[in-house]
């Protein structure tokens, strides 16, 4: 059995990085199609080297451009893959283009897919990741559910319960394994001057914050009544897009410490010490949930509803003034909250369902 893994982006790595090292435990035939979504190096080519995990065979370097031309070309790139490789079932991870391009390629071609992270659902259509989410999800064979709310969403819409596994999150395996990783690289925490427990960490990045000059507007005004209200630093390690927005508004972003995007081990050992987390990241909710610190989600929904029933996170909008006084309530939460994203073997658990399904097809 040939498996192709098709990824783009740096959270798709991350995720996948689990199922990759389960499959290299058990010998496993299996290459990585990186569509080149995410194509700089420090959000891209690290993450490989840092997670000690195997080069892509194939790059098709697509870079940006609009949803169309990017998914246009990951599309044809993908499907020139699959038809020279053959694999028996593909794998994709997600929401992103390069999950919507992998999965319509394969589909196309008659290949068995996997989506790992199925069900989530912000039931919010003008995001674009909702609407590939849900092509994925009603496209895929094989659907992993990280919880039973997941699960539930995809029954609701008429999908049928064979094709549903309940695995949990492959992001819990990846923070147990690699905090471990973590903790022999050099200390960021002493690079920027930071003391654990003692500075906050924001990341926004998505089209519908950053884009939209009213919310970017609002967000970076919240963040800096918050550094001023609780008076220690607020780290935001800036996204590309999210800096030339900021540049392009002519926002003042001062009491903000702006940092350039550092690798995943660096950023996941900010995440453990901050005292506080605020981000659009629907990856960053999950992880800080995992680590126990509290979370502010600059956004009005969000498809980790989990994280709000545990008491982890908290929905802040865009308003200033909303983003403070979230803050002010999450600042001294009670840290004890239940995991809701599984126990760590969910890569274990897809690649058994994977062995299983497929071998009952050959």
């Amino acid at each position: 059995m040939k498996v192709a893994i098709v990824l783009g982006t740096r959270p798709e790595i991350i995720k996948m990085a689990p199922i990759i090292r389960e499959m290299e435990k058990k010998n496993m035939d299996f290459f990585i199609l990186h569509t080149g979504q995410h194509y700089t190096s420090n959000m891209n080519r690290v993450f490989f080297e840092q997670l000690k995990l195997p080069e892509p065979r194939y790059n098709l370097n697509v870079g940006s451009g609009t949803h169309a031309e990017e998914t246009g070309r990951m599309l044809m790139g993908v499907e020139e893959v699959l038809l020279e490789e053959r694999p028996d079932v593909v794998l994709v991870e997600g929401d992103t283009n390069s999950v919507l391009a992998g999965v319509l390629a394969a589909v196309k071609l008659m290949i068995p897919v996997g989506h790992v992270e199925a069900g989530l659902r912000s039931h919010d259509r003008r995001m674009p990741e909702e609407i590939n989410r849900i092509i994925a999800d009603h496209t895929s064979d094989y659907l992993f559910a990280p919880t039973e709310k997941a699960k539930e969403n995809l029954l609701g819409e008429g999908i049928g319960y064979e094709r549903i596994f309940v695995t949990g999150n492959t992001i819990v395996d990846a923070v147990y394994q690699n905090l471990l990783l973590a903790e022999d690289c050099d200390d960021i925490l002493d690079d920027l001057g930071l003391k654990g427990g003692e500075y906050l960490l924001a990341t926004i990045h998505r089209q519908e914050n950053v884009d939209s000059r009213a919310r970017f507007k609002g967000i970076i005004e919240g963040l800096r009544l918050v550094q001023n209200h609780f008076n220690i630093p607020l780290v935001y390690p800036i996204h590309p897009r999210a800096e030339k927005r900021l540049k392009e508004y002519g926002f003042d972003a001062e009491g903000i410490t702006l940092i350039e995007p550092t690798d995943y081990l660096s950023f996941l050992r900010l995440e453990s010490r901050a005292r506080l987390i605020f981000t659009d990241s629907g990856g960053v909710q999950e992880e800080a949930c995992i680590l126990r610190v509290p979370c502010v989600t600059l956004r009005y929904n969000t498809e980790r509803p989990e994280t709000l029933e545990v008491g982890a996170n908290i929905l802040a909008g865009a308003e200033p003034e909303s983003i403070l006084e979230k803050a002010r309530l999450m600042f001294d939460a009670d840290r004890f909250w239940p995991n809701p994203f599984g126990d760590g073997r969910a890569a274990e658990r897809i690649i058994g369902v994977i062995e299983e399904r497929m071998g009952s097809r050959r």
